[in-house]
């Protein structure tokens, strides 16, 4: 169930239009729709760098009138490719940290404008899941959906027993579309890990991959979604400023899923929560500390947070919707989050950094002295500053990009659900944003960090103790030096001593330097290739032609790369 209405809002085309609506599916027509969407992008990406695009003179308007145009030809693109690549849409359109404001507002739309299949496809699959014609289950079933979203749509009905509900249903034939085109996005995320310049150790496709096919596999069930419904209640039992439907589990099967109805006003429907008269600032609080108890109490989090899915109902009551997506954290972590959140509010870049290593985003072989010194300098320098949409303040989106930023020279490995956690949080910050201009994210999280950490050690150390510790650390390094340093001696006098010495600015150097000769290698193999391809076509040798003409595309996109890659070095310099 979402929180608003589709009724008002169709999209362009009806559901039978589109090719991923049919009931069998071209393997290789899907390999060659996705991967064409891919490549063009690419060359857009690149197009939109050159100035000479721009007819010599690319002005922040024309940039802004492209970057549109392009954002529009994606969420077009996306709706054809169907189901699975709406919901890669919906992902990114909540990663205002990635990309600009124009893609976000057309991706957005992917979760309103979704196409609606037909009241008879419903009635089938009903009578397929519940073993009964619909009649018989439901005294009423409206035929126009309340939503339609990327996996299914949601129909208001009433039960034989007198019960308000609504009946969300699964597209057809949604299995087989999800096993081709995840099979196509894992050779697409391996494309983007290895040859682009937006993977290597800062961003990990693959792991984001497989994590994104686990939960749309997950998604895909609603007997799933549903124990995640049932889940979700009980964690938030003893809070009554959060709703949660309830799940009936008789009209309940792996493709229908038939839950309490709970209407309200859409969390992001800002005029019509003030004509309402309720307090925003309030509602933007309640927003991020239930979120903030989500990651940090329970570790099972709503991985999908956007404005569809959360309402408010007439009493300032929060509405959470759909949970076919949801994050969970393994034993320990949630507890190690809750000791980083502490430590960033400290300052404390040590702590920070220690606490890295151990939830796996640090690399601990690494030289950590240059990580350390970067954590307190965004320690020192973010949390400073108010949060704020203001381009002289900080903002988590801000903090999202710099962290990504320092991954690519620092020994950094984001995994997959770290992602899923600071997307949620930049949305999150969004909303709350929207909600009161001045939500500040971090005045929210310290009362509520001390509260857990207060909570988890209630035994806290007193004077003595802490003396007491202190002095076992010191006498355990004193012990411990005169061995250290006749290690280090040992291995000066048997030459086994290194020293590292890195120089950034150097390395940069040569790689640009080995990107410039791959580039006019790939530049004339593509000049030749097309050259050859075009006198073989003149000569009426057609096979030739095309065989030299697909040689050249591929130095083409090797060029195209190559490029992308000098792009980025020169922004990282």
């Amino acid at each position: 169930m979402k929180a608003s209405t589709a009724k008002g809002s169709k999209p362009a085309k009806p559901y039978t239009a589109y090719r991923w609506a049919r009931e069998n599916y071209s393997r290789w027509g899907r390999l060659f729709d996705i991967w064409r969407f891919v490549l063009t992008w690419l060359f857009y990406l690149w197009l939109d760098q050159q100035a000479w695009s721009y007819g010599g003179q690319p002005t922040p308007e024309r940039k802004a009138k492209r970057r549109r145009a392009r954002a529009i030809w994606i969420r077009e693109t996306l709706l054809h490719l169907g189901p699975t690549f709406i919901k890669v849409g919906q992902f990114f359109s909540t990663r205002a940290d990635l990309f600009p404001s124009e893609y976000v507002e057309e991706l957005s739309k992917l979760q309103d404008q979704v196409p609606a299949f037909g009241y008879e496809q419903v009635a089938t699959i009903v009578q397929q899941e519940l073993g009964k014609p619909i009649e018989q289950i439901y005294s009423y079933f409206d035929p126009t959906p309340l939503a339609a979203a990327s996996l299914g749509q949601v129909h208001r009905a009433k039960l034989k027993s007198g019960e308000e509900v609504v009946v969300k249903v699964q597209r057809p034939g949604l299995v087989q579309l999800f096993t081709i085109d995840l099979e196509i996005g894992r050779g697409i995320a391996e494309f983007f890990q290895h040859h682009t310049p937006w993977g290597g150790a800062g961003r990990d496709w693959i792991g984001i991959y497989e994590e994104c096919r686990r939960t749309l596999w997950e998604e895909v069930d609603y007997l799933n979604e549903g124990r995640n419904a049932d889940t979700f209640r009980r964690n938030f039992r003893d809070v009554p400023q959060i709703a949660v439907p309830k799940v009936y589990w008789r009209y309940t099967s792996p493709r229908l899923l038939t839950l309490e109805y709970l209407p309200g006003i859409k969390i992001s429907d800002y005029e019509a929560l003030s004509a309402a008269g309720l307090d925003r600032k309030a509602l933007a609080r309640l927003g991020a500390e239930a979120y903030l108890r989500q990651l940090l109490k329970d570790g099972f989090f709503h991985a999908d947070p956007h404005p569809g899915n959360i309402a408010v109902k007439p009493d300032g009551t929060l509405i959470f919707y759909d949970f076919g997506m949801m994050g969970r954290l393994r034993p320990g972590i949630k507890e190690k989050l809750a000791d980083m959140l502490a430590a960033v509010v400290a300052k404390n870049a040590d702590q920070v950094v220690a606490l890295l290593v151990e939830l796996g985003v640090l690399v601990p072989t690494a030289d950590l002295a240059p990580v350390r010194r970067s954590v307190q300098y965004l320690l020192d320098h973010f949390l400073d500053k108010p949060f704020s949409s203001k381009l002289d303040e900080i903002s988590v989106a801000a903090i999202s990009e710099d962290l990504y930023e320092l991954a690519y020279e620092q020994p950094f490995r984001f995994p997959a659900t770290f992602t899923f956690v600071l997307r949620a949080l930049t949305t999150l910050e969004g909303l709350g944003k929207g909600l009161d201009p001045e939500f500040n994210f971090i005045e929210v999280a310290k009362p509520f960090a001390e509260e857990l950490m207060n909570s988890s050690h209630p035994e806290r150390e007193t004077l003595l103790a802490q003396v007491s510790r202190q002095a076992v650390e010191f006498t355990s390094t004193s012990l411990s030096l005169p061995r250290r340093l006749e290690t280090a001696l040992s291995k000066l006098e048997q030459g086994e001593l290194r020293l590292r010495v890195r120089s950034i600015e150097t390395e940069r150097l040569l790689r640009q330097l080995n990107s410039t000769g791959w580039g006019t290698t790939y530049a004339v193999l593509f000049a030749t290739f097309f050259l050859s391809a075009t006198q073989l076509f003149l000569a009426g040798h057609a096979t030739l032609a095309m065989v030299t003409l697909a040689l050249a595309v591929l130095a083409a996109a090797a060029l195209l790369r190559v490029l992308l890659k000098a792009k980025e070095l020169d922004r990282l310099r």
